[in-house]
């Protein structure tokens, strides 16, 4: 597969999972347009133009194998830039998360790579999985993206991490907000958000080892964990669900600037973390139904999970359930409640 033929037909992610030996040694190459492509390891490429309009924004997907929809929606954006359909008026970054997990289709081969960022790759047990090494590299291409960044004076820094969840939801696009250690919450992106569809938002109210965390905290991105749906197999997604998001997306990264509405609390639901489970005991249990869709509320008292010498119980009025997954790894995080809660315009 030559330079050109990359170009011609833009198959990158598919040449990053079936030949990935071609991308083994970093390779970097013009486009008709001006624009630089840099491609570092497979499923990891950048496009800087010309003259870059001062946003340094990264895209990534996948990092669970089988949150299809995203994946298919960043593959077409890397498509239309490498066979010039589409030109970026700022530098990007994709970042096509576990391709082992995507053939074998997947959340993870070993382990759950969204645990895996700020560190935590080189911890406990140090790399000693494939996983592991990516999320580093992982982190690694994104602190020389955004070094590169301040070398060209771009003021701007941005990363949307896509996913869709195991189960339905209520609200069927959600967007985690990461912990930002008292610094204001942005109702702008909020408003971003919106654009893309999505318009419940989740405040996280502590430090995580998602990938969205590691890009807030590290480098003060403005970065979310956005949930756009629920997983579904490769080519089974109804892509018409997602066509806010692809359109704004392809905006951000295409017009210099963005025109988006002012902030309307009333255009959102947003919500903020009042308990998280993790799963200590081998016979933890969740006390609803495998279906049950994310945002669902109980009633006060109700009993939400419970293993030997916890019960985990229902606190507050509008307390409901994001991401219940009973079969996590001992230690990890099993529940999260939220609870409704306001953020002033700012």
């Amino acid at each position: 597969m030559s330079k050109q033929q990359l170009i011609d037909q833009g198959q990158f992610l598919h040449l990053s999972r079936t030949q990935p030996k071609l991308f083994s040694q970093p390779q970097t190459f013009e486009l008709k347009n001006g624009t630089q492509v840099v491609i570092s390891a497979p499923g990891i490429i950048s496009f800087t133009p010309p003259q870059p309009k001062g946003k340094d924004i990264v895209l990534s997907c996948g990092v669970h194998g089988n949150e299809t929809a995203p994946i298919e929606i960043c593959d077409d954006l890397v498509v239309a830039l490498l066979t010039g359909k589409l030109s970026a008026s700022h530098r990007v970054l994709f970042l096509f998360g576990n391709l082992p997990a995507m053939d074998i289709g997947e959340r993870f081969v070993e382990e759950n790579m969204n645990r895996l960022f700020s560190g935590a790759h080189s911890k406990g047990p140090g790399l000693v999985n494939d996983e592991r090494k990516r999320a580093k590299a992982l982190e690694d291409a994104i602190r020389h993206f955004y070094a590169e960044g301040d070398e060209l004076e771009q003021n701007y820094r941005c990363h949307y991490d896509l996913h869709t969840a195991i189960r339905a939801s209520k609200n069927e696009k959600f967007a985690v907000y990461p912990y930002r250690h008292g610094k204001p919450w942005k109702t702008g992106q909020l408003c971003f958000l919106l654009a893309c569809g999505v318009n419940t938002i989740l405040l996280s109210n502590s430090p995580t080892t998602t990938f969205s965390y590691f890009s807030s905290n590290e480098f003060d991105a403005d970065a979310f964990t956005v949930e756009l749906g629920k997983v579904r197999p490769f080519g089974e997604n109804d892509m018409s669900r997602f066509l806010q998001v692809r359109e704004t997306l392809t905006a951000l990264i295409a017009e210099p600037e963005l025109t988006l509405p002012e902030y309307n609390e009333a255009d959102f639901h947003i919500f903020t973390i009042n308990q998280v489970i993790n799963r200590t005991k081998e016979d933890f249990r969740l006390n609803f139904d495998d279906d049950t869709p994310n945002f669902t509320d109980f009633p006060v008292g109700y009993v939400l999970a419970e293993e030997p010498g916890a019960v985990y119980k229902v606190e507050q009025q509008g307390e409901a359930i994001v991401f219940p997954n009973a079969k996590v790894a001992l230690g990890q995080r099993a529940l999260l409640t939220v609870v409704p809660t306001l953020i002033s315009a700012g």
